[in-house]
């Protein structure tokens, strides 16, 4: 059976009526969940850094060891090339040794040189290193108060807010597709979530624009469905607003 204007008016204003109940709902929780996600994406990112400074301390740590154990290395070849170095039967083979003995002396320098490089670096880098767990764990800590505090908060709501969502689910079977497109159109581009909206003063109660008199009239009426000329919102009378609440 097809429904009348009056009776479409009315099933679009019960789902605004409990829309609006919703989005109160999720006014108390407020900018809380984008807190939270905010937060796990710095606890995220931190934990990341850490693990990448983590990282490179324990290659600088290898580096070191590494350097190490080339010393021991060149210092075990200059004894055997010192212990040649009385061997040796011309100058050539003396020269060549002393070359070798020299080169590997030169190579003790440039370790012990890295050495002292890696060790400053791992000073700097272990600061860095600390300063970032610090900030891991104030953030860590941010984050579990704000999930404590959702969670209260959800916990409050939860049984309303999935009562009404059944609610605004079973109200729009009483809606045809094409109002309810336009309707769910309205509701996305209002800041405040209002599709349809009330006279209120001679004015409309979502853009609180002037309505005049003969379309006031018209409104009151219910023989078309009318929007406001100035933001495009469903226009309702103040009676029906009534009349839903004693409902």
């Amino acid at each position: 059976m097809e429904q009348t204007v009056e009776q479409k008016l009315k099933a679009l204003y019960e789902l605004q009526t409990i829309h609006t109940k919703i989005d109160k709902i999720r006014q108390v929780r407020g900018e809380l969940p984008m807190e939270v996600a905010d937060l796990e994406d710095d606890v995220a990112g931190l934990e990341t850094r850490i693990q990448k400074i983590k990282g490179e301390l324990d290659d600088l740590e290898d580096d070191i060891v590494t350097r190490k154990n080339l010393i021991k290395e060149a210092q075990s070849n200059i004894k055997k090339y010192e212990t040649q170095l009385n061997e040796v039967k011309n100058n050539r083979e003396y020269d060549a040794i002393s070359k070798e003995i020299e080169i590997q002396g030169l190579d003790i320098q440039v370790s012990e040189k890295k050495i002292r490089e890696f060790g400053f670096e791992i000073v700097t880098k272990t600061q860095v290193y600390e300063k970032a767990l610090a900030d891991f764990e104030a953030r860590k800590n941010d984050l579990n108060a704000k999930k404590d505090e959702l969670g209260t908060i959800t916990a409050e709501t939860e049984k309303e807010e999935n009562e009404l969502n059944a609610q605004a689910e079973k109200a729009t079977v009483n809606i045809e597709e094409r109002l309810l497109i336009a309707y769910n159109r309205l509701r996305g581009n209002a800041k405040n979530g209002l599709a349809v909206v009330t006279i209120q003063r001679d004015s409309c109660a979502g853009c609180f624009n002037q309505i005049p008199p003969q379309r006031q009239s018209d409104i009151r009426q219910r023989k078309k469905i009318i929007v406001c000329e100035h933001c495009g919102r469903i226009l309702v009378d103040e009676q029906m607003a009534l009349e839903a609440e004693t409902v």
